[in-house]
């Protein structure tokens, strides 16, 4: 194979070229190169982005000096091509042939020669499409903090949870020095499925939204009866002709959608669980900062191309920086708000610099969805009840077992605490 193949390669010869004979482009001058002033990487993704434009070099001019007429996804794709000041200077300085610019140079050298500081603009511009959205958002968060500590503050219902939750941490602790408390912090709802029965078959949890539900379904089937002895002249009630099993049903049935509905009632708490805090926290002042520098570049920029966008952005900024200011008081006036609500909870609670500011519509809304959880196994061990009940057959109903009580052990050190409030008694001191 060697012989064979090495004496074709060997002997195989490329016709020799004729050094008189000419290229197919010796007879052309080459073109002139383009002239390259920005990276070369640069330069090339600031063309492309030149193409995606669906606006004319006049238009952009256009807009730069009246103010209008640039959509706010034209304005960003503008601002992201930005050149450094270093860029910008060398770009300005160019004295060649602006023919030979790279697509990319061509752009920003005429464009920098009509107007001088097109790149503030641009931001400012695009400050301004922007704006409206970012401030409507703020406010919007503000509603939902202030409407969450409302709901805070006057939902009764979750009071009664408390309430039955500090009952049952007492009933667990008596005979101990822990067995009188007069609240508990509010971090110990999360742990409240955690801590099991004797036997292990239920959470302190379950058994306390149990309570709660068959108190308000029994409160419910009171006031119907009662309003059903008012209507009929009697004061027959329907636990007349019912076992204790089937009113303890009946409890349940009507009490679950109370007590289930309950995180419905807070849904500004549980946004407000969600808001990011520190972007919040200085929304305002960014877009007051923005505002600042804006201005500033702006008025060392001038109007000399006789154009009326700065007379109008001014007008914008002017406004603008009124409002900020009146969202910024605004901020303060819920934040404390927040505050005194914390307070209320766990007195306290915001003077640890460790504790996040909104953690109590965190701690709430975490619970809230134990709640719900809870409420949806009782709802489930009810129907499993109801069917084995039909399967049984009606006779069975007066031999039914008897209710077992639940026993829990003592709750744990630092569960219960005298810091917090929980009681649906306790007044609102603001």
């Amino acid at each position: 194979m060697e012989a064979l193949f090495g004496n074709v390669a060997t002997n195989r010869k490329s016709p020799r070229r004729n050094s008189n004979t000419l290229s197919p482009n010796s007879g052309r001058p080459n073109p002139p190169s383009q002239v390259f002033i920005l990276d070369a990487r640069k330069s090339q993704n600031t063309a492309i982005v030149l193409r995606s434009l669906a606006v004319t070099r006049k238009e952009i001019v256009d807009a730069l000096t009246g103010g209008h007429g640039l959509d706010n996804d034209t304005l960003e794709k503008l601002t992201r091509i930005a050149p450094t000041k270093e860029e910008e200077s060398q770009i300005v300085a160019y004295d060649g042939d602006p023919t030979r610019l790279a697509d990319a140079e061509s752009f920003l050298f005429h464009l920098l020669g009509i107007v001088p500081l097109a790149f503030t603009r641009f931001k400012a511009l695009l400050f301004r499409s922007n704006y409206d959205s970012e401030i409507l958002h703020l406010k919007e968060l503000l509603q939902t903090l202030e409407t969450g500590c409302k709901e805070l503050r006057t939902r009764g219902l979750f009071l009664k949870l408390l309430e039955a939750i500090l009952k049952a941490g007492n009933r667990m602790n008596a005979g101990t020095s822990r067995g009188n408390a007069q609240g508990f912090s509010l971090s110990s709802l999360r742990k409240l499925s955690d801590v099991k029965s004797t036997d292990g078959k239920t959470t302190l949890l379950h058994f306390v939204v149990e309570g709660v539900v068959r108190a308000e379904g029994k409160r419910c089937a009171a006031n119907t009866n009662q309003t059903l002895s008012r209507g009929n002249g009697s004061k027959k009630t329907s636990e007349d002709s019912t076992t204790e099993e089937d009113s303890e049903r009946e409890y349940k049935s009507l009490g679950l959608p109370i007590v289930g509905g309950l995180s419905a009632e807070f849904s500004n708490v549980k946004k407000s669980a969600t808001i990011d805090y520190d972007s919040f926290a200085k929304s305002s002042s960014v877009i007051e900062a923005q505002i600042a520098k804006i201005v500033q570049a702006l008025t060392r920029s001038g109007d000399a191309d006789g154009g009326s966008f700065l007379r109008e952005m001014k007008s914008f900024l002017g406004e603008a920086a009124l409002e900020v200011k009146e969202v910024k008081e605004e901020q303060a006036r819920v934040m404390a708000l927040v505050k005194r609500t914390t307070e209320y909870y766990q007195p306290g609670a915001s003077k640890e610099k460790e504790k996040h500011p909104l953690q109590l519509f965190v701690i709430v809304k975490d619970f809230l969805g134990m709640v719900d959880q809870a409420c949806i196994d009782i709802s489930r061990n009810l129907q499993k009840r109801r069917s084995a009940t039909a399967n049984v057959g009606s006779s069975s109903s007066s031999s039914s077992p008897p209710m077992i009580s639940v026993r829990f052990p003592v709750l744990p050190d630092h569960f219960l605490s005298d810091k917090s409030k929980s009681s649906s008694s306790d007044s609102d001191d603001d």
